[in-house]
């Protein structure tokens, strides 16, 4: 009996809590949902540019499922492999073959490079093969002559023409001299190295979410908040202090992160330090407002951890670590509300491309954008606790 009575009180008390029913039965089901639409996309064919590649070898390639682009003429490899969103480029001159890779993701340049070489492999023995059976057709031919012409002396002479034996022999393949370059890295250049910066941006912006969230609910649970609200004290300067005082903590975080990622782990660098620091700091910030944000919609610790499932772990599904380009475009319009998706992309840019601040300055903007609306938000949001 009195286990059952636990049993009840338990029930009851999931029952008047919809925020945990829902948390169990319904965030699931929206989770399995897309990551269910991640992996059910289109595959992205790998596209790739050619210059001097003949005909049969363009059909070999586009038989390997590569999306292949001719060029007459390109001036410059790198400037194409950007402006025109190649993963790659083929240069060839008689035997020589030079291949350029975008690589910012190693897996696909090497898909890229193993695919190139079953196709040179096709080319050369479909070539092999035409050429052997020509050199045949052709030994055929002069064997039949000269048997007609043995014939013939025979009649004339009465004597019997010794012919030679006629072996034509297939001429040897000839080798491809193959060089590779890499806008991007280099051939040691792993899959981790290009989803490092992702992930610098993830933990900074999902442990401030949630020490922000907690924190500030500590504030209210413990009359903290209400004190200060009695006080002459308007709410965007309450706001901008709250701000303040967690950014000090927020920027220690990202400093600490960022170096220690790139100084002790290696991890890739080739933009500035100042520009990595720069976007982790603004990714804290929008998870700073965005954590307090929605702390005033929680009672206690458990509840703020709910908001994980609805709001972090869909940033981690289209952040850039699946690959969106095969995916619906409804599904790929979700990833552009999400702060980290920004993060990481400006991230990327700055750590494996090495570029300025001109290549992520939307993202730049846009996270500002993220802050700004939270924090505007959460002003209005104190409204629930004093009108001032």
């Amino acid at each position: 009996m009195r286990v059952m009575a636990i049993v009840k009180r338990i029930a009851n008390q999931f029952r008047r809590d919809k925020r945990t029913l829902a948390l169990m039965f319904i965030a699931p089901l929206i989770l399995i949902t897309l990551i269910n639409y991640l992996f059910d996309g289109d595959a992205v064919n790998p596209k790739v540019g050619v210059e001097g590649v003949s005909t049969e070898m363009v059909k070999q390639l586009k038989d390997t499922d590569i999306t292949v682009k001719e060029y007459d003429s390109v001036a410059n490899v790198k400037d194409t492999i950007t402006s025109d969103k190649l993963d790659g480029f083929i240069i060839q001159d008689g035997s020589d073959v030079k291949l350029t890779f975008e690589n910012s993701d190693p897996g696909v340049s090497k898909q890229i490079q193993m695919k190139l070489q079953a196709a040179l492999m096709a080319e050369q023995k479909d070539a092999m093969k035409q050429l052997g059976a020509s050199m045949q057709e052709a030994s055929v031919k002069i064997q039949q002559s000269l048997g007609a012409f043995a014939k013939q002396y025979e009649a004339q002479t009465g004597q019997k023409l010794e012919l030679p034996s006629l072996d034509l022999n297939v001429p040897h393949q000839q080798q491809l001299s193959i060089s590779t370059a890499y806008i991007y890295g280099d051939a040691d250049t792993t899959f981790f190295d290009t989803i490092g910066p992702i992930f610098i941006g993830f933990f900074v912006f999902f442990f401030v979410f949630l020490i922000a969230g907690i924190s500030f609910l500590r504030e209210r649970t413990t009359g903290t908040l209400e004190r200060l609200m009695a006080t002459p004290i308007k709410r965007w300067e309450l706001e901008t202090g709250y701000l303040l005082g967690f950014g000090i903590f927020a920027l220690a975080q990202s400093v600490i992160v960022a170096l220690y990622s790139i100084h002790v782990l290696n991890m890739v660098q080739l933009g500035s330090i100042w520009y990595v620091l720069l976007i982790t700091l603004l990714l804290a910030m929008v998870a700073l407002t965005l954590g307090i944000l929605l702390s005033t919609f929680a009672n206690n610790e458990f509840q703020i951890v709910q908001f994980i499932p609805i709001v972090i772990v869909p940033q981690v599904l289209f952040c850039g670590i699946f690959p969106l380009e095969g995916m619906a475009d409804w599904l790929q319009w979700i990833a552009h509300i999400m702060p980290l998706y920004y993060g990481a992309d400006a991230l990327t840019s700055i750590m494996v491309k090495g570029e300025g601040f001109a290549s992520f300055a939307t993202d730049f903007y846009i996270l500002v954008g993220f802050a700004l609306v939270f924090m505007i938000l959460n002003i209005f949001a104190l409204k629930k606790y004093r009108k001032i």
